[in-house]
């Protein structure tokens, strides 16, 4: 086991961050931890990483103590923290030399490790780090926090502001990392990505809601969900909160996604309901769910 979590609290005076958290992480496992701002991913992870002390609970990683034993916590793994935080006066070589001496390695010692991030950012290794795009920057930060080939990797929201081409790009490079033993903990408040996880932990206001694998939690889930749109939206949406045996109405991309508590619920019930509304143009059909439905139910 290579992360244990058991009862994990943490307030900020009258602020409850994390609630009587718990959870377990095996191995080479990928774990998200999803859920929006202010849910207490960060907090979670300062506490795992050994710079907050828990008000109660235990907390473990590589079976090491996060508050007793945090020196060898520290020189066990990697922390890309959701802020950039790398020094942007020095260089990108400079940079990775710099934290591959504090932890008293080399890059040539561990290049093998980070080779295929490194040599999309090589190109550039003369270039001062606050003068990267967002994707190089996230790039840079993995690097160093894999340059002394750490056995457990805390990656606190790291794809948070940048393209879709970059996001795609990293959880690429972190299946592979996955695939060499590494154990990481991710968090994002992006459900697409909650997919790309071997399991991952819900997280609202400081609670866990559910723990399983992506496909698990999609499955357990019993409501039949429509897509409903019309020619006129914002109406739609209040006009469908006002239907009498609604269970819940929120907006989906292009579409309104609706619930109905009724076992029995016809669609074209609503339809007519609709027009009488004075709808036109409706659609209402099933709709393929996903995890952000099942996080907004719970």
């Amino acid at each position: 086991m290579s992360i244990k979590v058991k009862n994990i609290s943490k307030s900020y005076q009258q602020l409850v961050a994390v609630d009587n958290v718990s959870f377990d992480i095996d191995q080479g496992e990928l774990f998200g931890l999803i859920g929006p701002d202010g849910a207490g991913k960060t907090t979670l992870f300062r506490i795992l990483t050994t710079l907050l002390l828990p008000d109660q609970g235990v907390a473990s990683v590589l079976n090491l103590d996060v508050v007793k034993e945090y020196k060898g916590i520290r020189s066990s793994v990697g922390y890309m923290p959701g802020k950039f935080s790398l020094y942007q006066d020095l260089t990108v070589e400079e940079n990775l030399n710099f934290f591959a001496t504090i932890f008293g390695t080399t890059l040539t010692e561990n290049y093998d490790l980070i080779k295929d991030i490194y040599i999309q950012i090589e190109p550039f290794k003369n270039r001062r780090a606050g003068a990267l795009s967002g994707g190089m920057k996230q790039k840079l930060a993995l690097c160093c926090a894999l340059i002394h080939a750490p056995k457990v990797l805390f990656l606190d929201e790291p794809t948070t502001g940048v393209d879709p081409v970059s996001r795609k790009e990293f959880w690429q490079m972190l299946r592979r990392l996955k695939e060499k033993g590494i154990t990481i903990l991710v968090s994002t408040p992006y459900m697409d990505e909650a997919a790309l996880c071997d399991r991952i932990a819900l997280i609202q206001k400081g609670r866990i809601l559910k723990i399983d694998s992506p496909k698990a939690i999609i499955s357990d889930y019993d409501k039949i969900i429509y897509d409903v749109t019309s020619n006129k939206t914002h109406e739609l949406i209040l006009d469908l909160k006002k239907y009498p045996s609604q269970y819940s109405v929120f907006a989906f991309g292009e579409y309104i996604h609706y619930i109905d508590q009724n076992p029995n619920f016809n669609p074209e019930d609503l339809r007519l309901y609709l027009k009488h509304k004075r709808h036109s143009e409706i659609l209402i059909e099933v709709a393929r769910t996903t995890i952000e439905d099942v996080f907004m139910d719970l």
